[in-house]
C-alpha cells in the first residue's frame, strides 16, 4: 500500500525536513537517504521506523535547510584552483575561447563540501520528533487509502451476493424447462423396443445431480460472508483474503459450468468480473 508523510521542525538557525514514502511489499524494506551528519544516529532512526512499520518498501529522506546567510558548506579553494589550472590549460590547447570556469568547477567532485557541524541533543530530539510526526502522517495516508479499498471490496462482494439472488428466478424456469425436455425424451425412449428402464433411471438421477447448483450457491454465500468477516478483523489479512477469493472463484466457475442456462451464464460472467476487480485491488495489501 502506498503512503506519504512529511514533517518539518524548526531549529535555531535551520530546519529539519523528514519525508517518508512507502509502496507495497511483503516484508519491511527500509532505504535511508541520509547525509554524513545523520549517520551516527542511523541505528536509532531505523529502530523508530521498525517499531512503527511492519511491512512495505519505505524510503526516508532527512535533510537540513539553513536560514538565509547560514550554511555549513565550505569550498576547497586549493582543489578549485587545481581544477581551474587544468581546465584553462585544456581550453587553451583546444582553442575553446571564453569558458565559464566557475560554473564547471562548482560541479566538480569534492569542491563544495559539508562542514564539520555537529548536532546537539536538542537538535536530535527535534529530528526524532519530526520522524515520529512524518510516520503519523504516513499512517494517515495509508489508513485513508485502506478505507477506500475496504469500501470497494464490500461493494463488489455485495454485487456478487445480489447477483446470486438474481439467479433464483432463472433457476426455477431452468427446472421447468429441464422437466419438459426429460418428459419428451422419456416418451421417445419408451417407444424404443430396446429401452432399459433401470439404466434410464440411473442416468436420469446422475444428470439431475450434475445439474443441481444448490451446494455451490450455499458455499459461495458462505465464502462471501467469510470475506467480509475477515475484512473487518484486526491484523494483516491480505493473504487470507486472497485465499478466500480463490474459493469464491472456484464456486462461481462451478456454478457457471453446471448452470446449463444462458441467462444464468450471463449473471455468472458478471460475478467473475467483480471478483477479478477484487483480486486486482488485493495486490495492494498482499
Amino acid at each position: 500500500m502506498t503512503g506519504y508523510g512529511k514533517a518539518v521542525k524548526e531549529l535555531a538557525d535551520k530546519r529539519v525536513i523528514v519525508e517518508i514514502r512507502s509502496v507495497n511489499s511483503k516484508q519491511l524494506d527500509l532505504n535511508l537517504k541520509l547525509s554524513s551528519l545523520f549517520r551516527e544516529k542511523e541505528a536509532e532512526i531505523r529502530s523508530i521506523l521498525s517499531s512503527r512499520l511492519e511491512r512495505g518498501k519505505v524510503d526516508i529522506a532527512i535533510y537540513l535547510e539553513y536560514s538565509a546567510g547560514q550554511s555549513n558548506s565550505v569550498i576547497d579553494t586549493m582543489l578549485a584552483s587545481h581544477y581551474y589550472s587544468e581546465l584553462k590549460k585544456l581550453s587553451d590547447e583546444l582553442s575553446l575561447g571564453n569558458t565559464d570556469y566557475l560554473s564547471i568547477i562548482s560541479r566538480m567532485p569534492e569542491v563544495i563540501k559539508s562542514g564539520s557541524e555537529e548536532l546537539n541533543e536538542q537538535d536530535w530530539q527535534s529530528i526524532f520528533e519530526a520522524i515520529t510526526e512524518a510516520l503519523y502522517h504516513l499512517d494517515e495516508f495509508r489508513q485513508h487509502e485502506g478505507d477506500i479499498l475496504e469500501k470497494d471490496y464490500r461493494m463488489r462482494i455485495k454485487i456478487i451476493l445480489d447477483t446470486l439472488i438474481k439467479i433464483e428466478p432463472y433457476e426455477k424456469q431452468r427446472v421447468v424447462s429441464l422437466k419438459e425436455r426429460i418428459h419428451k425424451n422419456l416418451k421417445d425412449f419408451m417407444e424404443n423396443e430396446n429401452f432399459d428402464e433401470n439404466r434410464f433411471e440411473q442416468e436420469l438421477f446422475y444428470y439431475l445431480e450434475k445439474l443441481d447448483i444448490t451446494e455451490e450457491k450455499v458455499r459461495l454465500k458462505k465464502h462471501c460472508d467469510y470475506f467480509i468477516q475477515t475484512l473487518s478483523a484486526d491484523g494483516f489479512n491480505g493473504k487470507k483474503l486472497n485465499f478466500i477469493t480463490q474459493e469464491i472463484g472456484r464456486e462461481i466457475n462451478t456454478l457457471g459450468s453446471k448452470a446449463n442456462d444462458a441467462e444464468i451464464q450471463q449473471l455468472v460472467v458478471g460475478m467473475k468480473d467483480e471478483l477479478e476487480k477484487v483480486k486486482e485491488q488485493l495486490l495492494n495489501i498482499l
